[in-house]
């Protein structure tokens, strides 16, 4: 079933805290939640919530609780930020960022920060967002975070469903699904947020590309390792993933595998990173939407490593929409990362644009598709299709 319509420490003090999260959260599974007395939950423990568990779209036994403290993960708002040289002093080019651009306003986040924090609520030219990463799941987006006319402000609820963070907004404290964006208990159960365009790119490219952006400084306010991965070499572990009581899905390897994904209508497709390393360009449709597929190098693992930078690179990808003026156009990769059409043979960049040729300045359209693990989302889109190679 698909979406409805929109409206620290040392490696092994991580692992100890991550065993301890389980301890507590099977501790805390026998006691009812304090709310809406008819709607308790019978399987879960959170206290101080305001949420309507009335108005519920899930069924509660599929939430877990990672961490038992609401917030005990602080997310942040308006975060500081700082210039690009500022940020060189810390930062690789290999540093994974969510980049995001609006009206020219361009930020980037690094996951060496979203790590800790996990949600970052921010405003870029007038527009409320919420910059997230859940980093059992590895899943980057951007939200919009308006709702009618309201603006929520988003926090790190401690509970998860299929390992994926569930988000609350502190204004109706509504719980969240971070990887589909879809509220699911409280007053906005049903509704989806609108996703705002973003890429986990390498740091060195958001600096070639926007030499005038700015970065999340880590001056947060709180006292974190930036830059270590407390989830030492969680991308190439074997096994069930933590707290995920889901059925694995075969079609991969590993349920770590690294994939972009992307649902487009009631269509939704999953392509394996071990390919897109492999052909760098992948021409395809998602259900009957022809789509290009551009993959760059230089982007570490967010959660190989103990320290970021070290980590393996994965590189990364964005999708678009191959129909240009009515045509379908068919790219092929240079040498030089750059790729080539093979109709009006016009040069275009890794972000969807011509730079030289017939179509020189144009701009492809841009489909919302992010990174995650195969696992988190086979289990909430389980009919999807995976590409694969010819």
């Amino acid at each position: 079933m698909f979406k409805p319509k929109r409206q620290r420490s040392t490696p092994l003090r991580a692992a100890i805290v991550i065993a301890l999260a389980g301890i507590l959260a099977l501790s805390v599974l026998q006691a009812p939640v304090r709310g809406q007395d008819s709607c308790q939950p019978p399987n879960l423990s959170s206290a101080n919530w305001r949420t309507d568990f009335c108005n519920s779209n899930v069924d509660f036994s599929e939430i877990l609780v990672g961490n038992p403290v609401k917030g005990g993960i602080p997310s942040v708002t308006n975060p500081s930020m700082e210039s690009i040289e500022e940020a060189s002093a810390w930062l690789s080019d290999r540093s994974p960022v969510i980049a995001l651009e609006i009206e020219g306003e361009a930020r980037a986040y690094p996951l060496a920060i979203l790590m800790w924090h996990e949600i970052a609520n921010d405003e870029i030219a007038g527009r409320p967002v919420a910059v997230t990463f859940c980093p059992l799941c590895n899943s980057s987006i951007t939200f919009d975070r308006r709702v009618n006319d309201d603006v929520l402000d988003f926090g790190v609820s401690g509970l998860l469903r299929n390992s994926d963070l569930i988000m609350f907004d502190r204004q109706s404290e509504t719980w969240w699904q971070q990887l589909t964006g879809e509220g699911l208990v409280g007053e906005y159960a049903g509704v989806l947020l609108d996703i705002v365009p973003s890429q986990v790119i390498g740091f060195g490219s958001f600096v070639e590309r926007y030499p005038n952006g700015l970065v999340t400084s880590r001056e947060t306010g709180y006292n974190r390792q930036y830059g270590t991965n407390p989830y030492r070499n969680y991308d190439s572990q074997s096994g069930r993933p933590f707290l995920f009581r889901g059925e694995i899905d075969q079609r991969l390897d590993s349920a770590v595998d690294h994939v972009l994904a992307a649902i487009i209508g009631e269509s939704a497709k999953a392509y394996p990173f071990e390919i897109l390393r492999q052909e760098k360009v992948i021409n395809d449709s998602v259900g009957e939407t022809p789509i290009v597929i551009f993959f760059q190098s230089s982007v570490a693992s967010a959660l190989g490593d103990y320290v970021i930078d070290n980590s393996r690179d994965i590189g990364t990808a964005g999708m678009y929409q191959s129909s240009f003026d009515g045509e379908v156009l068919h790219f092929v990769a240079n040498d030089d990362g750059s790729f080539t059409d093979e109709a009006t043979r016009s040069t275009w960049n890794a972000y969807g644009e011509a730079l030289d040729g017939e179509l020189a300045g144009s701009q492809l359209n841009w489909v919302h598709a992010f990174p995650h693990f195969w696992f988190a989302w086979a289990a909430f889109y389980p009919d999807t299709e995976v590409y694969a190679a010819d």
